[in-house]
């Protein structure tokens, strides 16, 4: 796939999330908040970064790969797997209903193709990612992992295992990527659990990281650039990146109450009527 320029980014994000809400309203049922916050790195990363073969296979050798540990967001994965050629665009009309391979969170029995394993369980994703690149590495293969979790996830302890590991076996061909949007579905983050200074966490832990401003095209595909030249210097990279939840659509921005609700029929009509239809909707 040629790589995308930034004004093409920003026209795919726009259709991305028209599509997210389309989705989620059609069953009453799913995530848009975070989907919409993590929409330009999604982009970004499928249609200018990533090292990728829409001819899917479970191993990924040869290519770069990308795990979501904060499953709950399929929507915009979903989307954007759909609007790269992984599979039709008609398909994303059967999110979330039965036996649609297009389920609330991502799984790997349907056969969906971009889906290497189930996910939303919170906390896994990282452990899982770091496999992958191990085994990347043990196969002689060049080639990068990606993972994105959300900041409410890392309330689990497993995530701070998975990080000390990777420190210390020094896996240096993954990006990790936390979406920094402060909220959770109980509400926001600090109130909930406070995680305090994160870029120096994961800097105690062994991690390069940067920060980015997650709902800027630039911004976005700059760290992304800068974290592939940060590989293979013998620790792993984490990418803060700051976002606002329901970015894009007025009445949902940076409110934890859209972390996991339907819009109705009024607040679609209103949220599709400030996102630019730029290809098509399915």
């Amino acid at each position: 796939m040629a790589k995308k320029s930034t004004e093409e980014l920003v026209q795919i994000a726009s259709q991305v999330r028209r599509d997210i809400l389309r989705m989620v309203h059609a069953q009453n049922s799913g995530h848009p908040g975070g989907s919409l916050g993590c929409t330009e790195f999604m982009v970004a990363l499928y249609f200018k970064i990533l090292n990728h073969s829409t001819e899917f296979s479970m191993d990924g050798k040869g290519e770069d790969i990308f795990f979501l540990s904060n499953g709950h967001i399929s929507p915009v994965w979903y989307s954007v797997l759909a609007r790269s050629g992984y599979f039709d665009i008609k398909e994303l009309a059967t999110f979330r209903k039965i036996d649609s391979r297009l389920q609330g969170h991502p799984a790997t029995e349907e056969g969906l193709p971009g889906i290497r394993v189930a996910s939303g369980s919170l906390g896994q994703g990282l452990s899982v990612a770091l496999g992958a690149a191990l085994t990347k590495k043990l196969n002689n293969d060049c080639n990068l992992v990606f993972v994105l979790m959300g900041d409410g996830e890392l309330e689990e302890g497993q995530i701070w295992e998975a990080a000390l590991f990777g420190a210390h076996n020094g896996v240096d061909n993954i990006i990790a990527t936390v979406d920094y949007n402060g909220q959770q579905i109980d509400g926001p983050v600090d109130e909930v659990l406070s995680l305090g200074n994160l870029k120096a966490k994961w800097e105690a832990f062994g991690w390069q990281v940067i920060e980015t401003d997650g709902n800027d095209m630039n911004a976005v595909v700059q760290s992304l650039e800068r974290a592939k030249t940060m590989t293979g210097k013998g620790k792993p990279i984490l990418n803060l990146m700051r976002t606002e939840m329901g970015h894009g659509v007025d009445f949902m921005v940076g409110s934890h109450k859209w972390h996991g609700v339907a819009p109705n029929d009024e607040q679609l009509a209103d949220a599709l009527g400030q996102l630019e239809e730029t290809l098509g909707d399915y």
